[in-house]
C-alpha cells in the first residue's frame, strides 16, 4: 500500500499566511508503514509537483518521494530564485530529519531540470548568499546538499527554453499583432534553410535582450518614483523552428506540434510560457543576461552522481538539449540514457515503467 502525507512548512524568509496556508507545500509519498533510507524530490518553478507522475511508482519500489511546491506554485510571476532555493531547502531539511532519509535525490524534471541543479550548486558553493541579507543570506549559506542528481526531459535552462520558443518575428511587444515578415516562422513555413536559422536564433536572442533592456529601464523608473514592481504581459511563445520543422534536431516527436497544440494556432493564444511577469522576475528567471536559472553555469558547478534522461518523442525537449545539460555537467559519474516516450511518458504505461526502473536501477546502484 501507498501511502501520500501532506507536508506544509513556513520558509525561513517567508511565515504561515493569515488564513493558514503554508508557503511550503507537497506530498510525502511511500510505501505504508516504511521509512524509505533513499527519498527523492521534485520541484518545479511554477508547476505543481505534489502529485508528481513519477511519485506512486518510485514509492512502489521502496523510495520515499517529496512532490515538493515553493511559494511560486501556479505564480511564476512574481518569482525570485534566491526565495525559491530556501523553499527546496526546507523541503531537503525535512527529508532528513523528519522523513529519515539518509540519501536524497534530486530529481530535476522538465523545467525543474535547472532549478534543481541551481539548488544543489548553491548548496555547494553559495553565491547568491554573498549578495543577500539578513534572513536570506543565512538561508541561502546553509542548504542542505542532495547527493545524487537527475536530469529527466529537463530544458536546458528557463532563460534558453523561453528564447528557444519565443517568436523572432515579434517587432512590439505591447502590439500581438506587429511581425516582420522576413522571419515570420509559419509563412511559408519549412523547411527552413541553415541561413534562415541563424538569422531566426539571433533575432530571438536579441528580442529577449530588448525586453531585459526594457525591464532593467522600468524597473529604475518605477524605483525612482518609489514603485517597487509591476507585471507585464509576453506573447507569441510557442514559435521553436523545432516545433514545425522535424529536420532540425531530429527525434520520434510528431511534427508539426508543440505542448499547446498546433504551434501556428498556439502561438496566437494568451496561454504561452512566461505570459506574464514581473520585472524582476524577469530578470531572475527569464533573462538571458541577467538570470540564475541557466542549466550550464549550475550544471558546471555539480561535481554529485547524475543521470541524464531524454525521451525521444518529447515535443519540448530535444535530443540536443539532453547532450547539452550531459556535456554541461561536471560530475564524473555521469550517465546520458535516451528512451522511447512522450514528455511525462503519458503515452505508454510500458514507457513510463521503463523510465522508472532505469532511475531506480542506477540510484540503487549508487548506494
Amino acid at each position: 500500500m501507498i501511502e501520500k502525507r501532506f507536508i506544509g512548512l513556513a520558509s525561513p524568509t517567508s511565515a504561515r499566511a493569515g488564513a493558514g496556508g503554508h508557503p511550503c507545500q507537497g506530498l510525502y509519498w511511500s510505501q505504508t508503514g516504511k521509512r524509505p533510507a533513499t527519498a527523492l524530490i521534485a520541484t518545479h518553478y511554477n508547476v505543481d509537483f505534489a502529485e508528481h507522475y513519477s511519485a506512486p511508482y518510485f514509492a512502489e519500489r521502496g523510495f520515499g518521494f517529496l512532490g515538493w511546491n515553493t511559494r511560486y506554485r501556479g505564480a511564476e510571476d512574481l518569482f525570485h530564485l534566491e526565495h525559491a532555493l530556501i523553499d527546496i531547502g526546507a523541503g531537503v531539511r525535512w527529508l532528513r530529519e523528519e522523513a529519515g532519509a539518509e540519501r536524497i535525490v534530486l530529481l530535476g524534471n522538465s523545467g525543474g531540470g535547472s532549478l534543481m541543479a541551481a539548488y544543489q550548486a548553491e548548496a555547494t558553493a553559495p553565491s547568491l548568499a554573498q549578495e543577500a541579507k539578513g534572513a536570506m543570506a543565512a538561508a541561502l549559506s546553509s542548504l542542505p546538499k542532495g547527493d545524487l542528481y537527475i536530469s529527466l526531459n529537463a530544458h536546458p535552462g528557463r532563460p534558453e527554453v523561453l528564447t528557444n520558443w519565443m517568436d523572432a518575428s515579434v517587432t512590439d511587444e505591447t502590439d500581438s499583432v506587429a511581425t516582420n515578415a522576413a522571419l515570420d516562422p509559419f509563412t511559408p513555413g519549412p523547411p527552413y534553410s541553415a541561413e534562415f536559422i541563424a538569422r531566426y536564433r539571433a533575432a530571438q536572442r536579441a528580442r529577449n535582450q530588448r525586453i531585459t533592456n526594457f525591464a532593467k529601464a522600468e524597473l529604475a523608473r518605477l524605483n525612482a518614483a518609489g514603485i517597487p514592481d509591476r507585471i507585464f504581459a509576453l506573447f507569441r511563445t510557442w514559435a521553436d523552428l523545432r516545433f514545425m520543422d522535424p529536420a532540425i534536431d531530429p527525434s520520434d516527436r510528431p511534427c508539426p506540434g508543440c505542448y499547446a497544440g498546433p504551434p501556428a494556432i498556439a502561438n496566437r493564444s494568451p496561454f504561452g510560457i512566461g505570459r506574464t511577469s514581473s520585472l524582476r522576475a524577469w530578470l531572475s528567471m527569464w533573462s538571458l543576461e541577467t538570470s540564475n536559472c541557466s542549466g550550464a553555469a549550475q550544471l558546471a558547478k555539480l561535481q554529485m552522481p547524475a543521470l541524464v534522461v531524454q525521451s525521444m518523442a518529447d515535443m519540448g525537449v530535444f535530443p540536443s538539449d539532453a547532450r547539452a545539460i550531459f556535456d554541461a555537467l561536471a560530475s564524473p559519474d555521469k550517465t546520458l540514457e535516451f528512451l522511447p516516450g512522450a514528455h511525462y511518458f503519458e503515452d505508454s504505461e510500458k514507457h513510463r515503467e521503463r523510465a522508472i526502473d532505469l532511475m531506480a536501477a542506477w540510484i540503487e546502484g549508487h548506494g
